[in-house]
């Protein structure tokens, strides 16, 4: 029979070896990433971290089908992200040509390239996922807002300012309509345009979140 003390140690090894309970298990403590009580600041963190997503539009070629397309954009400068994805795009391209001809088009980001999912799968709604339901609009290249877009673009994808000038890459922003969220357990997170677009005003760097 075991003595006290041997019961004691017994205990206590138990306690250090057994296997974390399901709620913590189930997803990594990140430094950075919002807690998930904060549905506006974890959306706005997938936007500023992220450097490409699924942008779909409603198919010009394919009678009206959902096209998905993987494209790079960036929300502002690193650090000083707005929340407003904005795009380089060619009409050699078909996401460009089906914006053009109809503008209804949603845009999907995912935690999971970041690296702070852990091993869960990207599917786990403890691994955020983003999608922003809007229209896509060409900016204007003389407008102060096309500088801004330029400057946000090129400082997170360089190669771009390379890429062929006979290819008349424009640039196209989001007007976000509509915000579906997922970041736990419970389904998605009621956030409005509003909210999203006007969190961190007051805030410090989303980079930093």
């Amino acid at each position: 029979m075991l003595s006290p003390a041997h019961l004691a140690v017994a205990a206590a090894l138990l306690l250090v070896l057994r296997p974390p309970s399901p709620a913590f298990a189930a997803r990594p403590i990140v430094a950075g990433k919002p807690a998930p009580s904060e549905a506006a600041a974890t959306a706005r963190w997938l936007a500023a971290q992220n450097t490409w997503g699924v942008l779909s539009t409603i198919s010009s070629e394919l009678n009206g089908a959902p096209f998905g397309n993987v494209v790079s954009y960036s929300d502002g400068l690193p650090g000083e992200g707005h929340g407003i994805p904005y795009f380089y795009l060619t009409t050699l391209d078909p996401t460009a040509r089906d914006a053009l001809e109809d503008e209804r088009t949603s845009f999907t980001l995912s935690e999971f390239p970041l690296g702070t999912c852990g091993k869960i799968d990207p599917e786990n709604p403890t691994c955020a996922k983003l999608t922003l339901t809007g229209k896509l609009k060409l900016v204007d290249l003389q407008s102060s807002e096309a500088d801004l877009a330029k400057s946000a673009l090129f400082s997170k994808h360089p190669e771009m300012k390379g890429w062929p000038k006979n290819h008349h890459f424009k640039i196209f922003k989001l007007e976000i309509e509509n915000i579906f969220l997922i970041d736990w357990f419970g389904g998605p997170k009621p956030i409005s345009p509003s909210e999203y677009l006007e969190y961190g005003r007051n805030q410090g760097s989303l980079m930093s979140l």
